[in-house]
Parts: structure tokens; C-alpha cells; sequence
């Protein structure tokens, strides 16, 4: 099992291929972006759990990339570990201050640097609990979320559900459910860059429930595109008869068959202004209430 996805931001070759075989062979998955531009681009394909991160980029500096990072909700709460040949006072506190997690001077001990990644994962999953198999937040992040929109007056939750999950997972396995559960957070982010915005969030409260938090303009369109990309493209998930004849063959026990449903999006929307909210309960049982009068 992977302890983690990583992202290595890093020009020089030589250091960022030797640190994808070290932490590779530690157990993490780890992506590499030679530029500031290509790693925004990969954090918002696929959430990292932590950025290892150059400040010398040949498009942009490491602190811009961290501002960008952490002025995007989506990505506001991912650590980041600078590295840089720079010692100077100055430039750490100007990246502790755009809310870098750690500062780490080249040339670096590579056993100190995994120490400092694992416990930066721990810290972030014990105050935030992000779900360990999409990376997207939950628990307390979720909470200071609707928290936050509570007080904003104007916005709108998309509450998600995958529908026959249950069906799929009895059929194919866990291990075939938790791919689904991450197709589901990868598509959630792609509709999000192409018809949301910056200051949009997703979360993943538990088992297949995921929410999308938007202003009230956008969360039709968003809505409308999810059900589209996800009838079609988790379609790739089942196996080429069970395509064909558009169920899944159940056996219990006895031998008799059934037939299950494939998956389909459960949605439910809730915007500001359908009605005064006095605290996130409110909210998130409206939202569910509205997610299960969908007939989907």
C-alpha cells in the first residue's frame, strides 16, 4: 500500500530523479515537474499529499507557486517542503509566510528529509484528516469549510453520491472500489478547472459521498457536466460483458442470480438563498435530503 503521493518540483535532473527512486523505494508514489507551471498543472490532476519544492524554477519561483497553492481552496491545505540552496534568513521567512510547511537548505540528508516528509503527512491527516484514498479533504476541513460559507451568504453544495457503489464493490472487490472512489476525486477536480473556479472546493466526507462547495452561478453547469463525463467515463470501470448487457450478475449463496444496477451520480443541490441556515447541520441535512429526492 502507498504511503503517500508525492510531487517533486525540481529542475536539476540529478536531484529530482534521485529523489523519485529514494522515495519510490520507500513506498510513495511520487510525480516530478521540472517547472512551477507543470506542477500546478499535475496538483490539480491529482492532490498530492505533500510538495517537495525548489525555489530556482526556469518559468517561475517556488514562492509564486506556493502563493498560487495556497490562495486555490482546492489546494490550500497541501504541505510544502521547500528546497533551495538559499540559507539566508530572509528567504525563509518568505516562504514560511506564504505558508510553507518546512525549509530544507541543499546539499540535505536524504534519511532527515524523509523523516521531515512522513511527519508532515501524519500532522496533516491527524488535524485534517484528508481521506486516505482520494487525498481529498474531509473531517475538520469540510467543517471550516461550511463554516466559512455559512457566514459568506452566497454559495452553493453539491452533495454526491455514487448510487449502486455498494453493487459494484460486492462484484468487483475493494481494491476495484477505492479506483473508483479516486476516478470520482479526479473527475470532480477536472470539472472544477474546466467549468468551476479557483475558489471552489471539493471534499470527500466518507464512503462514496463527496461534496462540491461553488457559487450559486456555476453549480448547474458543474452539475450537469459530473453526470455527463461520469455516466460515460465509469463505463471503463466494469468489465466488457457486464458494458454490453448493462448490469453486473450477482450470485448469492444458493446459486441464484441477480442482477445489479451500474453506477450512476446521486446528486442534491443547496444554494444560500433557498432558505436561512443557522449552522452547518442545517446544511449538510438539507443537502442530503436534497441529494436523496434525486432519482437518478
Amino acid at each position: 500500500m502507498s504511503k503517500g503521493r508525492l510531487l517533486v518540483v525540481e529542475d536539476d535532473f540529478d536531484i529530482s530523479n534521485m529523489l523519485r527512486i529514494y522515495f519510490t523505494g520507500q513506498g510513495f508514489d511520487v510525480s516530478v515537474a521540472p517547472r512551477g507551471g507543470e506542477a500546478l498543472e499535475l496538483t490539480r490532476r491529482a492532490l498530492p499529499n505533500l510538495i517537495l519544492l525548489d525555489i530556482m524554477l526556469p518559468d517561475m519561483d517556488g514562492y509564486s507557486v506556493c502563493r498560487d497553492l495556497r490562495t486555490t481552496i482546492r489546494t490550500s491545505h497541501i504541505p510544502i517542503l521547500f528546497l533551495t540552496q538559499r540559507d539566508e534568513r530572509a528567504d525563509r521567512i518568505e516562504g514560511l509566510s506564504l505558508g510553507a510547511d518546512d525549509y530544507i537548505t541543499k546539499p540535505f540528508d536524504i534519511e532527515e528529509l524523509k523523516l521531515r516528509v512522513v511527519n508532515a503527512i501524519n500532522r496533516q491527516e491527524r488535524e485534517n484528516a484528508l481521506d486516505p484514498r482520494t487525498g481529498l479533504p474531509s473531517g475538520r476541513l469540510i467543517e471550516d469549510q461550511l463554516r466559512r460559507i455559512v457566514r459568506s451568504g452566497d454559495w452553493a453544495l453539491l452533495d454526491l453520491s455514487i448510487r449502486h457503489f455498494g453493487v459494484f464493490r460486492d462484484a468487483y472487490g475493494f481494491i476495484a472500489g477505492d479506483e473508483v472512489l479516486r476516478f470520482t476525486a479526479m473527475l470532480l477536480g477536472e470539472v472544477i478547472d474546466e467549468v468551476g473556479s479557483a475558489q471552489d472546493f471539493i471534499g470527500h466526507p466518507g464512503a462514496d459521498n463527496f461534496l462540491v462547495i461553488s457559487g450559486p452561478a456555476r453549480i448547474d453547469t458543474i452539475t450537469a457536466r459530473l453526470r455527463a463525463r461520469f455516466d460515460e467515463e465509469v463505463l471503463t470501470h466494469y468489465s466488457f460483458v457486464d458494458r454490453e448487457q448493462g448490469y453486473v450478475a450477482l450470485t448469492d449463496g444458493s446459486g441464484a442470480e441477480s442482477h445489479g444496477p451500474l453506477m450512476k451520480l446521486q446528486a442534491g443541490v443547496l444554494r444560500s438563498s433557498d432558505r436561512p441556515f443557522a449552522d452547518i447541520r442545517e446544511i449538510t441535512e438539507a443537502a442530503a435530503e436534497a441529494r436523496r429526492a434525486d432519482p437518478a
